[in-house]
C-alpha cells in the first residue's frame, strides 16, 4: 500500500494497516507496557521474551558449570563473541568473519582508529562531520592528541548547510590531499538522514583514503552492504534498534582486506582462540574481525542479543525496512494532517532511500511538550534544542499506537498543557 495515495486521518484505516502487517505477530514477543506507548526505540529498545530467555539461560549455564561454563552449557562463552558476529553478519551485509560483538561503541571506535589511523607525511587529518554524535568527536580528538597533533587543526568536520542534513558534495569536497582517515555517520542522530555510504567509500577510495561508519542509528533498521561496498570498517550499538538491553555490547565490522593488520588496542582475546591459553607475551591475533577484541567479553550482557538476534532472522531486515518505512510515512502524514496549525516543522528527509528508522519533530516548545507526552503515557526522546524524536518500531509498534500517539500530540498543544512544565531538558534525555 503506498500511503501517500491511500492515507485516512482515521482510526479504521490505522487498524486496517495493522490487520495488513506481516510482522504484527511479532509484537507479541515483546513486553509493551500497559496504556503506555513507548516511541524511543531509537534509544534503548524494548525487552523481548526471548532476549529474557537467553539471559537466563546463560545464567543457568553460570549456576551450572561454573567456570566450565567457557566451552560448556547452552550458550559456551569463550566463543560467544564469534556466534553473534556471524549472527549480525547477515544485518551488517558483511560475512561472518568481519564481524564480532564485542566492547561498547566508543571503545571500538577508539580501538579502529587506533588500528587504522596512520598518519605519515602530508595525510595527518581525521575527517568527521559536525552533526555526528559527540562521543565520536571526544574519541577522534583523544586519539589525535595521542599521535601528537591538535584536534583544532588535524579534525576536519564537514559544516551543514541547514543544521539538519549533510550533503555528500561537500563531504566529497572535503576529502583532502591531507586527510588519511574518514570517520561518518550511517545515519545522522537527530534528523534521521541516511549517508549514501556505497558512494562515500568511492570517493574515498577514489583519493587513497580509508573510511569507517558509525552504525548506530540504522543496526536493525535499515539493511546495509558494508563487504559489497567495500567499507573499511564500522561499529555500532546493539541495544537501540537490535534490543540488546540497555549497555549492551557493542559491534565491529572489519573488511577481510585489512585481515592481519595489527590493532591498534592489542588484548588477549584478540588472540587465535587455539593460541589464546599458551599464554604467551606475544600476540597471536585472530585471523578475522575478532583481533579487534580487547578484553573479556560480558557475558550477561551478550547474552540477550542472542534471543534478540532469532527475531530478526525470522522477521527478516528486508521485511523490518519496508514496514519501518511505511509506518514513518503514515506517522508524518498524520503530523501533517493533525498537527499542521502547532508549529512543528518535519525536520527528517522525506525521500524514502534518505531517512532511517526515526523521525523527528522540531518545535521551539520540544522539552516541554516531550515531558506532556511522559505525562500521557507517551514515551518520546527530547534531543537539544528543539527536537522530539519518534520511533515507531517495526517489531512492536502498532499503527493504531501511531494514531493515538498524535491525538495525543493534538490534546496537548490545544490545551496547552505543556505550558505546566519547564522548557528544558531532564538529565538524561
Amino acid at each position: 500500500m503506498v500511503l501517500s495515495n491511500f492515507f485516512q486521518p482515521t482510526l479504521d484505516f490505522a487498524k486496517q494497516l495493522d490487520k495488513e502487517d506481516n510482522l504484527s505477530h511479532f509484537r507479541e514477543e515483546f513486553y509493551l507496557k500497559p496504556d503506555s506507548i513507548y516511541m524511543d526505540g531509537n534509544s534503548l529498545g524494548l525487552l523481548s521474551r526471548r532476549a529474557e530467555r537467553t539471559l537466563l539461560e546463560s545464567l543457568a549455564d553460570w549456576k551450572e558449570h561454573g567456570i566450565d561454563g567457557w566451552t560448556q552449557g547452552n550458550h559456551p562463552w569463550f566463543t560467544l563473541s564469534e556466534k553473534l558476529g556471524e549472527l549480525s553478519a547477515p544485518l551488517i551485509g558483511a560475512s561472518p568473519d568481519e564481524v564480532i560483538v564485542t566492547g561498547s561503541t566508543t571503545v571500538n571506535l577508539h580501538q579502529l582508529v587506533a588500528t587504522f589511523y596512520k598518519p605519515e607525511g602530508a595525510r595527518t587529518k581525521i575527517l568527521a562531520d559536525e552533526l555526528t554524535f559527540p562521543s565520536d568527536i571526544y574519541a577522534l580528538q583523544s586519539q589525535i592528541r595521542i599521535h601528537g597533533y591538535d584536534p583544532d587543526t588535524h579534525l576536519i568536520r564537514v559544516k551543514s548547510r541547514d543544521g539538519r542534513f549533510l550533503e555528500e558534495d561537500d563531504i566529497i569536497e572535503a576529502m583532502a590531499d591531507d586527510i588519511a582517515l574518514i570517520i561518518l555517520p550511517t545515519v545522522l542522530y537527530r534528523s534521521g538522514q541516511i549517508l549514501d555510504m556505497k558512494r562515500l567509500t568511492e570517493e574515498a577510495h577514489r583519493r587513497g583514503i580509508l573510511i569507517g561508519f558509525d552504525g548506530c542509528h540504522s543496526i536493525g533498521a535499515i539493511p546495509h552492504s558494508f563487504s559489497e561496498w567495500d567499507v573499511d570498517f564500522a561499529y555500532w550499538c546493539n541495544y537501540k534498534h537490535l534490543n540488546g538491553g540497555p549497555g549492551g555490547v557493542g559491534g565491529l565490522f572489519v573488511n577481510r582486506k585489512h585481515f592481519g593488520t595489527n590493532p591498534g588496542l592489542a588484548g588477549w582475546f584478540g588472540s587465535r582462540k587455539d593460541k589464546q591459553f599458551d599464554m604467551e607475551h606475544t600476540l597471536t591475533p585472530a585471523e578475522s574481525a575478532g583481533a579487534y577484541q580487547i578484553g573479556t567479553p560480558h557475558v550477561l550482557s551478550l547474552a540477550p542479543l542472542l534471543g534478540s538476534l532469532e527475531i530478526f532472522s525470522e522477521a527478516g531486515i528486508a521485511n523490518i525496512r519496508q514496514k519501518s518505512l511505511q509506518i514513518n510515512q503514515y506517522l508524518m502524514n498524520l503530523i501533517e494532517h493533525e498537527l499542521a496549525d502547532y508549529g512543528f516543522i518535519i525536520g527528517s528527509p522525506r525521500e524514502d532511500v534518505r531517512r532511517g528508522g526515526h523521525v523527528s519533530l522540531e518545535h521551539e516548545e520540544a522539552a516541554r511538550i516531550c515531558k506532556a507526552l511522559k505525562k500521557n503515557n507517551v514515551i518520546p526522546d527530547f534531543r537539544a534544542p528543539n527536537i522530539i524524536r519518534l520511533a515507531p518500531v517495526a517489531l512492536y509498534t502498532s499503527y493504531a499506537e501511531v494514531w493515538e500517539v498524535i491525538q495525543i500530540f493534538k490534546k496537548i498543544m490545544a490545551e496547552e498543557q505543556y505550558k505546566i512544565f519547564h522548557n528544558e531538558r531532564e538529565v538524561v534525555a
